[in-house]
């Protein structure tokens, strides 16, 4: 009974079912793989940018450049506050304020953006407290330069010249005549007044949409594997039934041809 399964179009079928469940399990697998990975990543971005504050501050070029590993890890850096801008539209526990942004200049003679603290309200010179006078040592977390437009970083145009809306090299090229690091720290403890900014994790990590996509894409590719079981069995049963009916002589007649007379 079982046959037709040694004629060449079930062989065919059987290599192509052995051949796509295997492959369906690994691209689902890999994909789950990936989804893991970023959850893990997320999870580590996370305690890293969250630092208790118990980690030693490493020199900021030692540092640098800032990427994922660095990112969030606590650095120190010496010399004078120079230029101060605001960032305004930045929430904190929930309320709407701007942070206090100061260029410190540092020994190399290049700007290093630094965030003294955040205030509630609506971005004003007049609140923000003058920065300390003098050679100063921060410390804080280091950040990335930041992406307008991602991750509620404002796009805005047309701020006043003393305001800028995204803290990147690239947005206060255009404000300050400074060599500027391709990064910022935001203090441990802010200025007296203020609300320290807490550190965020890195661009690329967490749980954003390629990393549903690839929890997406696993369930398909387990659903084609079963997919193509189903329809295995399903083509298996129907040729039995059919190999049965025919040795019962229940098999459908071949139909006379109809003939049209003239």
């Amino acid at each position: 009974m079982y046959r037709f399964l040694l004629t060449p179009r079930w062989w065919g079928i059987n290599v192509f079912v052995l051949l796509a469940i295997p492959f369906c399990i690994f691209m689902g697998s890999w994909q789950l793989s990936r989804f893991e990975g970023r959850v893990q990543e997320e999870h580590a971005a996370n305690r890293q940018a969250a630092s208790d504050g118990s980690e030693a501050a490493r020199p900021l070029d030692s540092m640098l450049p800032v990427n994922k590993a660095t990112s969030g890890r606590r650095v120190s850096a010496h010399g004078r506050y120079g230029t101060q801008l605001l960032v305004p539209g930045r929430q904190l526990d929930g309320k709407n304020g701007f942070y206090v942004l100061t260029l410190l200049r540092t020994d190399s003679g290049k700007s290093l953006p630094v965030v003294r603290g955040w205030l509630p309200g609506k971005a004003a010179a007049g609140k923000a407290p003058a920065a300390p006078r003098g050679e100063v040592t921060v410390v804080g977390a280091l950040q990335a330069s930041e992406t307008p437009g991602d991750n509620g970083v404002s796009a805005q145009g047309g701020l006043p010249s003393d305001q800028t809306a995204a803290i990147s090299s690239a947005s206060l090229v255009n404000l300050v005549p400074d060599r500027l690091y391709d990064a910022w720290v935001t203090l441990d403890k802010a200025d007296a007044g203020m609300k320290a900014v807490p550190a965020s994790a890195p661009d690329g990590t967490g749980l954003d949409l390629k990393a549903f996509q690839n929890l997406g894409y696993t369930g398909e590719w387990f659903v084609f594997a079963g997919f193509t079981v189903f329809m295995w069995f399903r083509l298996l049963r129907r040729e039995v039934e059919a190999a049965r009916d025919t040795a019962l002589g229940l098999a459908p007649e071949d139909s006379e041809p109809v003939t049209v007379s003239g």
